[in-house]
């Protein structure tokens, strides 16, 4: 699941998305561990449980519980935070930059570590094929990034 890389270095997260992580491992060792346990005495309470399909489902999602809770925790302990205004001339992990493609209009995207990448809206991960890229580079440059859609030439518009 995780590469070694990222499990030495820690997972890069902004302090919203630290946050969030935080948010999801408190209810999930409370509120849903809780819920789920209700769930297993009571099916427990049915009877045989061998042919049970509420101790099954519930004995499922424990462990799809559990194991999201040992990611998190995990995510949480090697935690690296992105620096909120992060100045700098040279593009780096917290950087928002603007690119543009060719003739098409500008796009500005905000690096992020992989756990919070979410291109739709905006946030890319310094580990994908754009954000490799862009790491080290200033206003001005092209780069090219080597996509699944093949290689794209980027400039550089602004860092933020």
């Amino acid at each position: 699941m995780e590469n070694k890389k990222e499990m030495e270095e820690g997972s890069y997260l902004t302090a919203e998305g630290a946050a969030r992580l935080k948010e999801e491992l408190e209810y999930l060792k409370g509120p849903a561990r809780d819920s789920l346990a209700q769930r297993l005495r009571a099916a427990i309470q049915q009877g045989d449980l061998s042919e049970n399909a509420d101790y099954i489902s519930a004995k499922e999602e424990q462990g799809f519980l559990e194991g999201r809770i040992q990611e998190l925790e995990k995510v949480l302990r090697n935690v690296i935070i992105i620096p909120e205004n992060r100045q700098s001339s040279e593009i780096g992990v917290g950087s928002r930059v603007t690119i543009q493609e060719e003739d098409y209009p500008p796009e500005t995207y905000h690096l992020v570590g992989p756990k919070e990448a979410d291109p739709r809206n905006g946030k890319i991960s310094h580990e994908s094929p754009i954000g490799k890229a862009l790491i080290g580079h200033r206003v001005g440059e092209t780069v090219s990034a080597e996509t699944p859609n093949g290689p794209l030439q980027l400039k550089i518009v602004k860092i933020e």
